[in-house]
């Protein structure tokens, strides 16, 4: 990527900053930035480059955003949101990431940080054997190719209807666990070969699995965190972060190669290779989106299955059932994906499709398919940060459903590349240092430790008080982590 100077932007409001058509040829609609000045001013100028190139493609509607979070990435920035005309529009895998539906599950525990304390090391490494992590990882559920088929077809709900899940887990999940055009055959034998054996996988990178405590002092709305589950001074939860592993990336690289051979074809012209796409009412268009549901209810089967693992381990190690433990699923939320979802523009109710890259879902209350106990407080959003600095809770807003079509933030943000992160922390010791802050990791590298040093993210606290203060969020709770699985 070559470097690329910032544009100019207008300032909106104290959280959103607008990039005029005019500053490039072929927008078709401003770009906004949801950033304090503090981030705005952080960002690489990849991200303003990124961001525009989205404004450019057909069919977008209203702006091309990126949340707080932002950071150059493949195609869309990572933090991108766009929305597109379901018939004048196009879909795009750089809008939606490789890793399709990586995403966040967080559940609750009645145990408090004093009952895990004794116990902790021995249920992260008992968490470790049991959740594989790592480059190509296999986990333990050897489905057939039928039963394979079925999970990419219909998510979470094999699961559950195979004794990997409680039935009260489904509501509680984007889409109930399931998008429903998922169509297998629209597959190649390359994906299947590289997802049928890793269900229940955490895999590698910044993906994780961690052991946190919810302090009163880090509850910022006791009535919406008891209405999810958390009432308990020092109460643990256990929050996952993973995604379709080599089953949404090979179907990426599939459709990429294809929808860059088409484009002419529909006379489709993208200023950047990454952005290759198809109008999504077209044959490949439709081939694509059909794929990438079965990658992203691979992927909803995926933390099913790894929840149900964690159930086991900790009704193991602390000597109760997962049902006496009170481990119930507070939400599952996708945050690389394209839905057709629907949204008032103009004043009038359309379908778009929604692209989120690096972003979150946040409807606000009573919007959508949320369970009948979040229809009062609006949708939980779960923001992942670094393993050294904790996460966050939130809940979607009304005002995010009339701004950013019902999209936030995802977690922190790189701010360091991983070389570099890897130059400039050694990964055994962060692993001591954190063991002496009281944060027990356990990882499959340490290579792979280093990339995630906190430094090489931006604050997490600094990214939530944004979308906060901007109101697309609702703060709700924050989590100190102490202990955690790393890829």
């Amino acid at each position: 990527m070559t470097e690329t100077k910032k544009p100019e932007m207008k300032k909106i409001s104290d959280y959103i900053w607008e990039i005029s058509p005019e500053y490039k040829k072929g927008m078709n609609v401003p770009a906004r930035i949801y950033a304090s000045k503090k981030l705005l001013d952080g960002m690489d100028a990849g991200v303003f480059e990124q961001v525009t190139n989205v404004a450019c493609l057909p069919g977008i509607q209203k702006y091309a955003y990126c949340m707080p979070d932002g950071h150059w990435g493949y195609g869309f920035p990572i933090g991108g949101v766009a929305a597109f005309d379901v018939d004048e529009g196009v879909i795009s895998p750089g809008g939606i990431g490789f890793d399709v539906n990586c995403g966040m599950r967080l559940l609750t525990t009645n145990l408090t940080f004093k009952d895990v304390k004794p116990k902790l090391k021995e249920a992260v490494d008992s968490l470790f054997r049991q959740v594989p992590a790592g480059v190509g990882c296999k986990g333990f559920l050897k489905a057939t190719k039928a039963q394979f088929r079925e999970i990419s077809e219909v998510g979470s709900k094999w699961c559950v209807e195979n004794g990997y899940g409680w039935e009260g887990d489904l509501k509680r999940i984007e889409e109930h666990g399931c998008i429903k055009q998922a169509d297998f055959s629209k597959v190649s034998d390359k994906a299947i070969s590289r997802g049928i054996e890793q269900l229940g996988t955490l895999g590698s990178g910044n993906h994780y699995l961690e052991i946190q405590i919810a302090s009163s002092s880090n509850i910022f709305d006791a009535e919406a965190a008891k209405t999810m589950g958390i009432d308990t001074p020092d109460q643990v939860v256990v929050m996952v972060h993973c995604g379709s592993r080599g089953f949404g990336h090979q179907i990426g690289t599939d459709y990429l190669k294809v929808f860059s051979e088409i484009m002419k074809k529909y006379n489709i012209h993208v200023g950047d290779a990454e952005l290759a796409c198809a109008p999504f009412q077209s044959k490949e268009g439709q081939d694509y989106y059909k794929a990438m549901a079965c990658a992203a209810n691979m992927a909803f089967a995926n933390r099913q299955v790894i929840l149900h693992r964690i159930r086991e381990v900790f009704s193991k190690v602390f000597g109760k059932s997962a049902e006496e433990l009170e481990m119930n699923l507070v939400y599952d939320v996708a945050h690389n994906i394209a839905k057709v979802e629907k949204h008032k523009i103009d004043g009038k109710m359309k379908d778009v499709v929604m692209h989120r890259k690096g972003a979150t879902r946040s409807f606000g209350p009573d919007y959508g398919d949320l369970p009948p106990e979040y229809k009062k407080i609006g949708q939980p959003v779960i923001l992942g940060g670094s393993m050294e600095t904790g996460s966050y809770l939130l809940v979607g807003t009304n005002k995010a459903m009339e701004e950013t079509f019902g999209s936030t933030a995802h977690g922190s943000g790189r701010t360091m590349s991983r070389t570099q992160a890897k130059r400039e922390f050694r990964g055994d010791a962060l692993q001591k240092e954190m063991e002496c802050r009281g944060i027990y990791v356990r990882a499959t590298s340490m290579a792979g430790l280093a990339e995630e040093a906190g430094a090489a993210y931006k604050n997490i606290s600094d990214v939530v008080d944004t979308i906060d203060k901007a109101g697309i969020s609702h703060k709700v709770v924050g989590f100190t982590p102490i202990g955690n699985v790393k890829g």
